[in-house]
């Protein structure tokens, strides 16, 4: 690994030790806890993501923040990551149309190992359309797999959903959106997951934010180079259950790398 890809690592390590206590503060407003944040702010009019930053004192990260996310995902570094590791099965969940996305909750030990440390999933969501980008890309949706360490350090698995074959995943979760916002339901059957995440476990790696208020940093993001698939009807289905475009803009790197 050459001296530019350690230092990158070095400044994200202090980063995330600056930051765990911080951390574990978010995990109370993180999209997965339904927070009181839900409601106040949108992702149109006045309450839009530039305007985020002036809706609550607790959002000006959003506005302040020097590493904020969703980004553009070009002109990567070579850093000869390893593929994920990861056990994904999603039986013990429940799902809610929160307002902002359609999310399912997760409570079975599921994990993720990065860095040594081991992740567990709590949570994944959709955006319509993609909030990352891959080369100046934008794809119709984007599911984000949001996963906890036992110290409240986050990290965060964006997965690109293309046009393409239909997607047994996807027509299990929107057989089962509630019709109310905010009313979670359980869900009877276990979702294969393998479904939602490509076969190549490649990624792209970078230092960001959550992409909702409080927007804070010192989230590790994974992004998949390859997509998986839903099906024109499903994607257009999931545009209407949705009833918005909920995706924030791409923010500025500010000297951020992105490594492979």
């Amino acid at each position: 690994m050459n001296v530019v890809v350690r230092g990158f690592f070095w400044i994200v390590t202090m980063k995330f030790k600056i930051n765990s206590c911080t951390l574990v503060l978010a995990l109370l407003t993180a999209p997965f806890v339904h927070a009181d944040a839900h409601g106040k702010w949108s992702y149109s009019g006045e309450s839009a993501p530039d305007k985020w930053g002036t809706l609550n004192h607790a959002f000006a990260t959003c506005e302040k923040g020097f590493n904020q996310s969703p980004i553009d995902i070009q002109k990567t570094i070579k850093g000869e990551l390893p593929p994920l590791s990861m056990s994904f099965n999603a039986k013990d969940k429940s799902i809610i149309n929160n307002g902002h996305t359609i999310q399912i909750d997760v409570n079975d030990g599921d994990h993720l190992v990065v860095d040594g440390t081991t992740f567990t999933l709590k949570q994944f969501h959709f955006h319509t359309p993609s909030e990352n980008l891959i080369d100046g890309r934008t794809y119709p949706l984007e599911v984000h797999f949001v996963n906890s360490s036992p110290q409240g350090e986050l990290a965060v698995i964006g997965v690109m959903i293309d046009e393409g074959q239909e997607n047994p995943v996807i027509a299990d979760i929107l057989n089962n959106i509630p019709a109310r916002i905010n009313q979670a339901q359980k869900l009877s059957k276990p979702l294969a997951l393998a479904n939602l995440m490509p076969g190549d476990k490649h990624y792209y790696r970078f230092s960001g934010s959550l992409t909702t208020p409080p927007c804070t940093e010192g989230v590790r993001w994974l992004v998949m180079k390859d997509p998986v698939y839903a099906s024109k009807a499903q994607i257009a289905a999931f545009e209407a259950a949705l009833a918005q475009k909920n995706s924030r803009p791409v923010q500025p790197l500010n000297g951020r790398v992105v490594i492979h």
